[in-house]
Parts: structure tokens; sequence; C-alpha cells
């Protein structure tokens, strides 16, 4: 399924934040969780759909006092934690994975794997 069919799934809360049309990411990262999603999703890694779910699900969690966050910003947390949530349960990704490769970017220590 092309990314454009599958993004006319997000809908309501879990639509993709746009401006005129256009998708928005108020910093790289967005754009980079967003790429991976649907990248992985083409490659066959897990179902759009289980992705979809795991989103929306996210949303309903997440409580709506972020008022002094972006919309974007909030949306993409979901987001990231929706795609984690999807690669763990497919066995692809752990906890352990994410913890580490958080502290090497708050350090700063960084190696090329991205």
């Amino acid at each position: 399924m092309p990314a454009d069919s599958k993004l006319q799934g997000l809908t309501g809360s879990a639509a993709v934040p746009r401006k005129n049309g256009e998708l928005v990411f108020d910093a790289p990262w967005q754009s980079r969780a967003f790429g991976m999603a649907v990248g992985l999703a083409e490659r066959g890694l897990f179902r759009w759909d289980d992705f979809r779910d795991r989103l929306i699900a996210q949303i309903a969690a997440t409580p709506s006092d972020a008022a002094d966050e972006s919309p974007a910003r909030v949306y993409y947390r979901q987001w990231l934690a929706a795609l984690e949530a999807v690669l763990g349960e497919k066995g692809l990704l752990s906890d352990l994975d994410v913890n580490a490769r958080a502290e090497q970017f708050a350090s700063g220590e960084r190696d090329e794997v991205f």
C-alpha cells in the first residue's frame, strides 16, 4: 500500500498534521520517525494496520494537557511511541535498545548508525 493510501486511513485525532495540505514537521526527528514507520511498513516488517492501531491507542492514552507544546510535537511523540511498540511486539526492537540509543543521543556520543 503506497504511503498516500496509508495516510488516508489516519483520520480524526490520528490524522497526520498538515498545513495547506502539506505534512507539518517541527523538527528533523519528526520527519525521520515518519519516514521510518512508512518505510518499514512498506518493506513488510509490520502491517500498516498494526501500526495505525497502536497510534490510535497511543493518542487515546495520552493526556491532552500538553497545551504548551505544538500539536505536531505531541503527535510525533505519539507516533514514535506507536512505532516503538509495534517494533517491540514484532521482536525487532527492545526497550533496552531504545534506552541505550536515547542515552547515546543525550550524552552526545552517537555513532553513525542513523
